[in-house]
């Protein structure tokens, strides 16, 4: 059986930046998603369609089949101090939940000065190229929950 659209496929990952960084990887876990719906970035869906079980691979992701380019526009300066109430110590590197006329998202302060922050709302990942190996360990048909949901649900398709 291979991986297509309405498939369950199961993988172990590891991701790596382009200077070889570990950020993510499946470990013990493999991760289960539901092929063609969009559970994945687009570039590594491309590249597991048609995978079997016991398929290796490594896969180079560029930013706009991963997580896009960053866009400025969601890079604020001068945001006043005031605004992140009930934190004293505002560092580089905090992340918070903004709220805005597109709903809420994560910002992260990248920039402290004396009175305001710079905060960053694009993906962390976003305009980075990321490496991905991968082991296909598990392809199954979906159930019907699953196709109704969008997405896998464990192993045995059941709710945890």
């Amino acid at each position: 059986m291979t991986i297509e659209k309405n498939k369950v496929g199961q993988i172990h990952y590891s991701l790596t930046d382009a200077d070889g960084n570990l950020i993510d990887a499946s470990n013990e876990n493999p991760l289960a998603y539901l092929h063609g719906h969009s559970n994945l970035i687009p570039g590594l869906e491309k590249e597991l369609e048609g995978k079997k079980v016991g398929d290796k691979f490594t896969a180079s992701i560029a930013p706009a089949e991963g997580y896009g380019e960053v866009q400025d526009h969601l890079i604020q300066e001068g945001v006043p101090k005031s605004m992140f109430q009930g934190v004293d110590n505002l560092e580089v590197g905090m992340r918070f939940e903004a709220q805005s006329e597109q709903g809420v998202h994560s910002v992260e302060i990248t920039e402290v000065g004396d009175e305001t922050v710079t905060v960053d709302g694009n993906h962390p990942l976003a305009g980075k190229t990321l490496n991905f190996d991968i082991e296909v360990v598990g392809v199954r048909d979906a159930t019907e929950e699953e196709l109704e949901h969008g997405h896998a649900h464990g192993d045995g398709g059941h709710h945890h």
